[in-house]
């Protein structure tokens, strides 16, 4: 079965959609129709099917977030221990734990079934650049 590590580089908390790679990978692979597992390798980022028309959604589930999970140095977040790797570190743990980390979605004639305005993104939840990888499997 096909498999594909991707990399995805990040500057920051937000929104990174990779919609067009998952596409190319799967017009690629062999299978007309089937799943697409996609599979995040981390522990402080997630990944989402969301809007990618207007980026106000975005911005919107950023600001959400943030106030759901404010950063440790936030007065009632004083209960957190984990805090070696800076104030957005154990947030971004709790994020990644309310949010999926793994996603299923169907395709036939080699083409993802996703709604009009969907796109896959990447949600990451660190201030600091990283490289993150991303599994897709068919």
């Amino acid at each position: 079965m096909p498999m594909l590590r991707l990399s995805i580089s990040t500057h920051g908390q937000g929104f990174y959609e990779f919609t067009d790679q998952a596409c190319e990978f799967l017009g690629d692979s062999g299978p007309e129709e089937g799943v697409m597992s996609v599979f995040v390798r981390h522990t402080s980022c997630s990944l989402l099917i969301q809007e990618n028309a207007d980026p106000s959604v975005q911005a919107d589930l950023k600001a959400f977030f943030r106030r759901l999970v404010p950063p440790t140095t936030d007065p009632q977040m004083n209960w957190i221990t984990h805090r070696d790797e800076g104030p957005d570190d154990m947030p971004a743990h709790i994020k990644a734990a309310l949010l999926p980390v793994s996603l299923s979605i169907p395709f036939a004639g080699k083409r993802l079934l996703l709604g009009t305005w969907q796109g896959i993104y990447l949600f990451e939840h660190r201030d600091s650049p990283h490289r993150r990888e991303v599994i897709l499997h068919v």
